[in-house]
């Protein structure tokens, strides 16, 4: 029963994130959801900006702490290691749900690209960078990254294995795909409003600043990564490295 409880977490966790990955693409691109990023100023322009950057805060630390090694360590003391991971995925969707749920648009606009064909080339960007990011997941074996191979595999009473290093297609050219199509479904939208640009601005410094944790992290584990990394860019194909073999 523990194993068929602990698979149906991971599988629930799933969805939630799934789900929640669905709502984050209509609610960063104001796609007809009940709540989304942009609206009328309501009430103080200083609250509005103190809640979000809360909410975002909220998301960045958990999503931080909760990845590091040290921390995985202590919190599988307390809960079986197969749910280690996919009680990281439904943290973090849990962390996304307040951040929609209790979001303050502040108003402004930045700028509004009224030309139809601008206007479908940044739509076009947007939707773009969310699919970059799915298939970039796809890529390094989404189901492992969000859980459900972990849990599968607690469930048939077979060992966890962890993936061996790899590099592919899009890999080959930068280190963090998936952190470039995050800029594309942040950045690239017709209406750039306060209140966007205040999201992509925190999302944008917390990559930044999280992919070098991330790495230094992905060195220590893997004796392979040095070697890709001094091969291979971080975001912009070709920038400064050689070309991939």
């Amino acid at each position: 029963m523990k194993r068929v409880a602990v698979f149906a977490y991971g599988v629930v966790s799933y969805l939630t994130f799934f789900g929640t990955f669905l709502y984050a693409m209509a609610f960063v691109g104001n796609l007809g959801v009940p709540k989304a990023i942009d609206g009328p100023l309501e009430g103080s322009f200083a609250q509005a900006l103190l809640i979000n950057l809360i909410l975002l805060s909220i998301f960045a630390v958990q999503h931080s702490v909760m990845a590091r090694p040290a921390f995985k360590r202590w919190w599988t003391t307390i809960i079986p290691d197969a749910a280690e991971r996919s009680t990281y995925t439904l943290f973090s969707s849990l962390a996304l749900i307040l951040l929609f749920w209790l979001w303050r648009p502040m108003g402004g606009e930045v700028w509004n690209v009224t030309h139809p064909m601008g206007h479908a080339i940044l739509l076009g960007l947007f939707f773009f960078g969310w699919g970059l990011v799915l298939v970039s997941t796809l890529l390094i074996n989404h189901f492992d990254l969000f859980g459900l191979r972990q849990v599968w595999l607690y469930l048939q009473g077979r060992e966890y294995t962890p993936l061996p290093f790899g590099t592919p297609m899009l890999y080959k050219y930068v280190r963090h795909p998936l952190y470039v199509g995050w800029f594309f479904a942040f950045w690239a939208t017709p209406t750039m409003t306060v209140t966007h640009l205040t999201f992509a601005l925190v999302t944008t410094a917390y990559i930044l600043v999280a992919v070098r944790i991330e790495e230094r992290d992905l060195a220590e584990a893997l004796p392979e990564y040095a070697a890709y990394s001094a091969r291979v860019p971080r975001f912009i194909p070709g920038a400064g490295h050689n070309p991939p073999e």
